[in-house]
């Protein structure tokens, strides 16, 4: 892994040097490249989980760069399942840094386009592997602790984890940007649309009257409101103009795919607001509101609040 090519990484993505990123190896065997003190839950999981939307966060080996670590002294690492991430890697027989293709902060790239939408002119070549077919990014896990913690929750769920080592928590992070981090995806502001971000929170018919609500107050202001809407929100929001279908609350699968593509379309059409409902914190939900979370800066909407225009913040939730 040449640390050179890593610094072009950050330059080009315009990411702060104290931001991780994840090296991506296509055999178990070369965890033992990049890591050391490596643990035998370490080698449970890559069994049940690899190649998948699973990184491990592991001790950093000698030789590996530090700035793939952002100078700490671990490393993350995941072997991925799609086809062409997994015939480069193997043509390349080496260890690759690999973030998300798109500028910092921004949401996350699940297209071709949407790579050159972000990085045109800043990298020479985009491999077209087709949409991702999760869309929310990997479930970042820390096994450098007494016990495995959960830093990012994706596209393994932490009820699947927790059948393979039950004593797995859920602990993100979400640390200002100019702050060190163990892990990709640890800081407040990301996945973030040009435009502000409203996330709401509470009961659904609740949810639904506020979003309308503000949706009416925004276009009184003169602004432009955008709205991702469940299917299930239709009825009640479907008339505003601009709006993004994210798919039926009851496929969370669904949502997750739509989620990144859904946000930069709406910053396309130049809304000035996106309004948008959680979606619980079971299975995928839980990861859908780390993005949502992270895209809004923190800053929540509960509806359940007794003060008006209430709600609170990462540090609270």
């Amino acid at each position: 892994m040449d640390a050179v090519a890593l610094n072009r990484i950050y330059e080009a993505k315009e990411r702060p040097a104290n931001d991780p990123i994840i090296a991506h190896i296509a055999r178990p065997e070369q965890l033992d490249e990049l890591a050391r003190d490596i643990p035998p839950a370490a080698r449970h999981l890559a069994n049940a989980f690899w190649p998948g939307a699973l990184t491990l966060v592991l001790k950093r080996a000698p030789g590996v760069p530090e700035n793939i670590a952002a100078g700490r002294d671990t490393v993350a690492v995941r072997m991925p399942a799609h086809p062409l991430a997994r015939a480069l890697l193997l043509a390349a027989d080496v260890p690759v840094g690999a973030p998300s293709a798109n500028t910092f902060t921004r949401p996350s790239a699940t297209t071709a386009a949407h790579v050159l939408e972000d990085l045109d002119g800043r990298i020479d070549l985009v491999l077209d592997g087709g949409p991702t077919t999760i869309g929310v990014e990997s479930t970042v896990l820390d096994l450098t602790g007494t016990a495995p913690v959960v830093l990012r929750p994706g596209g393994v769920l932490l009820e699947e984890l927790q059948a393979v080592l039950p004593e797995t928590t859920l602990a993100p992070r979400y640390l200002a940007e100019d702050s060190a981090s163990d892990a990709p995806g640890q800081l407040l502001k990301h996945y973030s649309p040009r435009a502000r971000v409203r996330l709401f929170t509470g009961e659904p018919a609740a949810v639904r009257a506020r979003m309308r609500a503000e949706a009416n107050a925004l276009i009184a202001a003169g602004e432009t409101p955008g709205l991702l809407l469940a299917e299930e929100d239709i009825t009640e929001l479907g008339a505003f103009t601009d709006r993004e279908i994210l798919g039926s609350e009851r496929d969370l699968a669904a949502v997750s795919r739509r989620l990144f593509e859904a946000l930069r379309a709406l910053d396309r059409r130049g809304v000035d607001a996106i309004l948008v409902r959680d979606f619980g914190r079971e299975g995928l939900g839980a990861a859908l509101w780390d993005r949502l979370l992270r895209a809004a800066e923190g800053q929540v909407i509960d509806t359940a609040a007794s003060t008006p225009g209430a709600g609170f913040t990462a540090d609270e939730g």
